[in-house]
């Protein structure tokens, strides 16, 4: 996911006054109706406001590339799969976040009346970038673990042929343990727990050139 630091957003949509730390705050409301009508797309912490930039063209390719392999993989099934356009609602952080990928299993949870906050992600995908990378490893992913439903997490980079895949063990219970693998080879295979699905290295890197 790439995102920015905080800062002030734009003018025409930033609250009347900004503190002097520089961050940008407003309500719950004041950032949905921001999120339904402009151009750019903002991160909801608890009150705070954090802008997202755009991706490299290898960031977008790989994220691409993981939908569609997914999508078509699990058209005959209940699973459902969804770009980084739909919003995650954290409750338990009062945070709305976005991912590059996420995969349901069965019907979408919406948050109360809302279409576009989802509650229920299974599996996250997050393609990494340099200025985000220790956010999605770190608080991002703590976040994430809060949410019952998410059990399977996939660190993709997007500079070499590398990622990490965390899953939860023992999810019945809803212990917090979760075992790392790591494939950094192109023939390799991804064994996907949550799906039961295989999904190649070659599929997710076939459009770059290391």
């Amino acid at each position: 996911m790439v995102i920015a630091q905080a800062k002030p957003i734009a003018k025409n949509i930033s609250p009347e006054s900004e503190p002097s730390d520089g961050k940008v705050r407003m309500t719950l409301e004041e950032y949905r109706a921001i999120a339904e009508t402009s151009e750019g797309r903002y991160e909801y912490c608890n009150g705070e406001i954090i802008a997202m930039t755009g991706g490299s063209s290898a960031h977008s390719c790989i994220a691409v590339d993981i939908t569609t392999f997914l999508n078509i993989a699990v058209r005959k099934t209940n699973f459902q799969i969804y770009n980084g356009d739909l919003r995650i609602w954290v409750p338990t952080f009062n945070h709305g976040t976005y991912a590059d990928v996420l995969v349901i299993n069965g019907e979408p949870e919406f948050n109360g009346d809302r279409t576009d906050e989802i509650l229920n992600p299974l599996l996250i995908v997050e393609v990494l970038s340099p200025s985000t990378e220790g956010y999605d490893r770190g608080d991002k992913f703590r976040k994430y673990r809060s949410i019952p439903s998410f059990c399977e997490y996939l660190l993709v980079s997007q500079v070499d042929p590398y990622v990490e895949q965390y899953y939860q063990l023992d999810r019945q219970n809803n212990n917090d343990r979760w075992q790392l693998q790591i494939c950094d080879r192109l023939e390799q295979t991804i064994h996907l727990q949550s799906l039961n699905l295989e999904l190649p290295m070659s599929e997710i890197y076939r459009r770059i050139k290391f």
